[in-house]
């Protein structure tokens, strides 16, 4: 029989949708499930850009630029810049969702053999791309107590070796929520200058911040121009996980030569999905407001409701929509697990995600879970009741 590739065998399951078989024997079984392990908003996505797929007289559907369309490019350069992002259309590479920037970025400053820092927990995703280059994840652990925060920047430099080519961060972040500091982000900055590496930073829940922080893109230091390259898409921003439109960003002129290379091997981006991203770029920023105030009630009304839970903590998040939580078991992925396969009420269960898979040291996180807060209030509260309810059954087993 012919053997599979060594990276295929170690390429890791997502934390996310590894437990998704238990999700559809439940619902074989007609029981309801209250998705909290996935984020994808149920916030309306803006009129404009399905009008502008429905309202479309395209007679051929054909290959745009490699890089994306000219006139998409310019409009979202010009949202940059609104966001004190200074950069050109030319900066810019648009993907197949956040993802393929990402896959850009790491094909493009890695080799095999080579290695990135990531502050973990982290987006699993970014260790399954590593594993498809052959490179090597070296995790700086943030602690639970203090919310996440950014590890002393000594950390850091312990795993700084001559194979070292990037720190990569998400911010805000995914699972944690996360928010980078003006500060935090300038000692990376200066930390990436010293040794001379990459800062790659996943900033696609940019307009997801709360209590009136501020977010610190990594392109605002003019002294990263060679060294910052940032991951973003419409999915999260605009609710259109489904477009899989991103970009990847950087002012490092060889650098986008070389991702523009891999853009070309794949062809391009899907046309009608660029065409709903242009128009989404027209979303007035009460949009936002608007979204952003949801989030916040919801993250509040998670967070109250989870800590009334004897023996269940809660990291407080900042931005983005996820949080992560202590419950008080060994292992949350067995009792994840359970909660589908073995326990309801009235018919009615949870799915969350295990934290464990978003750290890269085994035997991290086994008591925390990601949940995203991503339904409305009422089903939030629903949800945290059965979660309250389970704990207590799971117990008693």
């Amino acid at each position: 029989m012919p053997k599979i590739s060594s990276k295929g065998l170690n390429m890791p399951q997502s934390p996310i949708r590894k437990l998704a078989p238990f999700a559809d024997r439940a619902i074989e079984e007609g029981k309801k499930i209250y998705f909290l392990n996935i984020g994808q908003p149920d916030i309306s996505t803006p009129k404009a850009a399905l009008d502008a797929v429905k309202n479309n007289n395209l007679d051929i559907l054909s290959y745009s630029p490699s890089s994306g369309f000219d006139s998409y490019k310019k409009k979202l350069a010009k949202y940059y810049v609104e966001n004190s992002i200074d950069i050109d259309a030319d900066d810019l590479i648009v993907t197949t969702g956040g993802s393929e920037a990402l896959l850009f970025t790491m094909g493009s400053i890695t080799d095999p053999g080579d290695e990135v820092i990531i502050p973990e927990p982290f987006y699993a995703n970014y260790s399954g791309f590593a594993v498809a280059f052959g490179v090597i994840v070296k995790p700086v652990v943030s602690n639970f107590e203090d919310n996440f925060a950014l590890p002393p920047i000594s950390e850091f430099e312990k795993q700084i070796t001559e194979k070292t080519k990037a720190i990569i961060i998400c911010n805000p972040g995914n699972p944690t929520g996360y928010l980078y500091t003006k500060d935090e982000i300038q000692k990376l900055a200066d930390l990436a200058i010293k040794h001379d590496l990459f800062i790659v930073a996943d900033e696609v829940y940019r307009e997801f911040v709360y209590d009136d922080e501020e977010h610190h893109s990594i392109m605002s230091l003019p002294e990263l121009k060679n060294h910052a390259i940032m991951v973003d898409s419409v999915s999260k921003r605009y609710s259109m996980c489904g477009a899989r439109i991103g970009c990847m960003v950087s002012k490092n002129k060889e650098l986008m030569a070389t991702a523009l290379k891999f853009a070309q091997a794949r062809l391009s981006p899907p046309t009608f999905a660029q065409i709903a991203s242009e128009a989404a770029l027209d979303t007035k920023k009460d949009y936002f407001i608007e979204v952003n105030e949801e989030y916040k009630s919801r993250r509040d009304t998670l967070i109250k409701a989870l800590e009334d839970i004897e023996g269940v903590k809660v990291a407080k998040p900042k931005g983005a929509f996820y949080c992560v939580a202590e419950l008080p078991v060994e292992d949350s992925e067995d009792f994840a697990k359970w909660m589908l396969s073995e326990f309801d009420v009235d018919g009615e269960t949870v799915m969350v995600a295990p934290a464990a898979g978003f750290y890269s040291t085994p035997h991290t996180g086994m008591n925390q879970i990601r949940i995203a807060y991503v339904i409305e209030k009422q089903n939030l509260l629903k949800a945290v009741a059965i979660i309250k309810m389970a704990l207590q059954a799971y117990a008693k087993r």
